[in-house]
């Protein structure tokens, strides 16, 4: 694969509704993505949505700078085990494996974004979910990964709820899982099922759903914008 730049610059805004990217073929047969971010060749800085057909296969491969996905779709698996779909998996920096799917599956998964020192392997089952209140009316939390600075959670959104507006450095990176969101002050504007929205610095802006809506979110990873930019709305 040829070296990619693709929303390369991670201290920019980005918003890609990726239901509706065509499919892209990967060095191994059954194997596709819709690309989301990218900075490099096969090996790369990726931010993907992956689809295994039933019965594909990935070659053994070492995950160098780490590894995590979100099962969307069917069963994911390798020699550790199999993980069915709400699963949430961290392969630590260092770690190898050789993925494959029975059945077939889709997942969203972030390569080479990891510290050295994030050793931990993570696997959460969406039976394991840990489920809380959070202080908004209609929103819901469960806490996926966390370490100072971190943060990884599903987010659920009742209809006509709202995850409001917050300020926190490193900013956020937002997965659409189910149902659509919108931006309180645009409505006008959704993202759907797989859309992807990444927002670098300290702003992040309050996002309501008039259906309901799962989100993956992450905070705090992204680096920081030379200014502070206006969101990424409409794309």
């Amino acid at each position: 694969m040829q070296p990619l730049q693709l929303h390369a610059d991670r201290r920019r805004p980005a918003l890609v509704r990726a239901a509706e990217l065509p499919w892209l073929a990967s060095p191994e047969a059954g194997v596709e993505r819709r690309p989301l971010e990218r900075i490099g060749g096969e090996v790369a800085l990726a931010t993907s949505i992956v689809r295994y057909r039933a019965g594909s296969r990935f070659a053994r491969h070492t995950h160098e700078l780490g590894e995590e996905f979100l099962v969307l779709d069917g069963v994911f698996s390798d020699e550790l085990g199999h993980y069915p779909v709400g699963t949430y998996v961290r392969n630590p920096p260092g770690s190898a494996h050789a993925p494959f799917s029975e059945a077939g599956c889709v997942i969203f998964v972030k390569l080479r974004q990891m510290r050295a020192d994030d050793t931990d392997r993570v696997v959460v089952h969406a039976d394991q979910r840990q489920w809380r209140s959070a202080n908004e009316p209609g929103l819901m939390q469960a806490t996926l990964h966390e370490r100072p600075g971190l943060s990884v959670s599903l987010e659920r959104l009742a209809p006509g709820s709202t995850l409001p507006a917050t300020t926190r450095a490193g900013g956020m990176e937002v997965l659409v899982v189910e149902g659509a969101v919108s931006r309180v002050s645009d409505d006008a504007q959704s993202l759907g099922a797989w859309g992807w929205l990444r927002q670098p610095g300290l702003r992040q802006p309050a996002l309501g759903s008039a259906t309901g809506a799962l989100l993956w979110i992450k905070r705090g990873h992204l680096p920081a914008p030379p200014t502070e930019e206006a969101h990424p709305w409409p794309c």
